[in-house]
């Protein structure tokens, strides 16, 4: 296969990829954001202390964190159909990396704001600071470093859970991969495929840590 006949598919694949780690990426943070928090507000000792609701959506985040994300895409498919209508595609990969990712976040949150001297919150407390104002203006300002850091590699998961998506048909740089460097033997295409794959999250991961960095400086 010429490079003129890869590149259209290549660029094709890519902008599935990125659509589907984009999407991805924002209802991660939706979902895994505020369940990180919960499981830190309710733990004890926290601002909102509740020993059952902190044991059961730490159940939650484990059983989502324990299952292989090939598993769980099949394990969705009645779900992820209900939600978009299909099982195959771009947008249709969408909800089982959703669920994948953001047990995972929600675990990388916890623990950014475990690292927030609890000397901190005590000050904003004899301030008279609420426990919301608390959560929206000490925890996550003064975590914003590890929260960053914690994303990009959310974000890099996303990349590679997206590459296994190609398995069940959801389109991107896995489905390439596989249909045409696995099916019809063309290895060149599947080594371009893996190089773009690097060069995305080389990219990715670059870019989290010069945020986190001067994020971590302020």
């Amino acid at each position: 296969m010429t490079w003129e006949e890869m590149s259209p598919l290549l660029w094709e694949a890519t902008g599935q990829t990125a659509l589907m780690v984009l999407w991805s990426t924002l209802f991660t943070v939706l979902l895994g954001l505020p369940l990180g928090v919960a499981l830190v507000v309710t733990d004890r000792g926290g601002l909102l202390p509740s020993r059952l609701l902190n044991r059961v959506l730490g159940l939650i985040v484990n059983v989502g964190r324990s299952l292989p994300f090939i598993v769980l895409m099949i394990a969705v498919i009645p779900l992820t159909r209900l939600i978009v209508g299909t099982t195959i595609g771009t947008f249709a990969a969408v909800v089982p990396l959703t669920l994948g990712a953001a047990p995972f976040f929600a675990r990388l949150v916890e623990t950014a704001l475990r690292e927030v001297g609890r000397d901190t919150v005590q000050a904003a407390q004899a301030m008279g600071a609420g426990r919301w104002t608390i959560i929206g203006r000490v925890l996550l300002p003064e975590a914003r470093s590890g929260l960053v850091a914690g994303l990009t590699v959310t974000v890099v998961a996303l990349i590679s859970y997206s590459a296994m998506a190609g398995v069940i048909g959801g389109g991107g740089l896995g489905d390439l991969a596989i249909r045409y460097g696995y099916q019809r033997f063309e290895t060149t295409l599947m080594i371009v495929t893996v190089v773009v794959l690097i060069v995305i999250v080389q990219l990715v991961q670059t870019l989290g840590d010069v945020i986190a960095r001067r994020l971590a400086r302020h």
